[in-house]
């Protein structure tokens, strides 16, 4: 598949066709109600750097068409597949429902090093919104809770950040899957 500079993805309007060429991975990610429209953009582009299924927007936030979440993600919302749900709560239950094992990138007291994830597919990851974080009541739906350590001063990190790294350590399961 051609791939598009961020130019031509500014402009794209792709068709049902060019959409289906997408092999797409068994990834989902569960936005549960991130705040700033820099990284809901940012985690499109990411959902379409690691082919995931699809996104959900949930809760009290801003959707496609947005001019903001445009510019930061380059035209990759319209690449895609994404859908709002009025809580992230039904969406991790619609995706157990269907098998999906739900992991929540989180700072809580059950939650393991992501280097320790052991993903199975298909997988959710879970973003919270940038200063409540995860819901609690989707935190207990969760399989598993990870984290990522911090070493310096500050206590968090930039939540499309923090996506991005865990989203290639379960992508990097994948490919050793495929591979293996």
């Amino acid at each position: 598949m051609t791939k598009l500079a961020a130019k031509q993805l500014r402009v794209s309007e792709p068709t049902k066709k060019d959409l289906k060429k997408i092999d797409r991975n068994p990834i989902y990610l569960v936005l549960d109600e991130i705040l700033d429209t820099f990284n809901v953009g940012s985690m499109f582009r990411l959902a379409d750097a690691v082919a995931a299924e699809k996104i959900y927007l949930c809760g009290k936030m801003e959707t496609p068409p947005s001019s903001r979440i445009h510019k930061a993600a380059v035209g990759t919302e319209n690449w895609v597949a994404w859908t709002a749900k009025s809580s992230a709560f039904k969406a991790v239950r619609e995706l157990k429902k269907k098998g999906v094992q739900i992991i929540a990138v989180e700072q809580d007291k059950r939650s393991i090093p992501y280097k320790d994830l052991k993903p199975q597919f298909p997988v959710a990851l879970v973003l919270g919104h940038e200063t409540k974080g995860i819901s609690k009541e989707v935190l207990n739906e969760a399989d598993v809770i990870v984290e990522l350590p911090l070493l310096g001063i500050n206590k968090s990190f930039n939540v499309w950040g923090s996506a991005a790294v865990v989203a290639y350590k379960v992508l990097e399961f994948l490919t050793n899957e495929v591979t293996n």
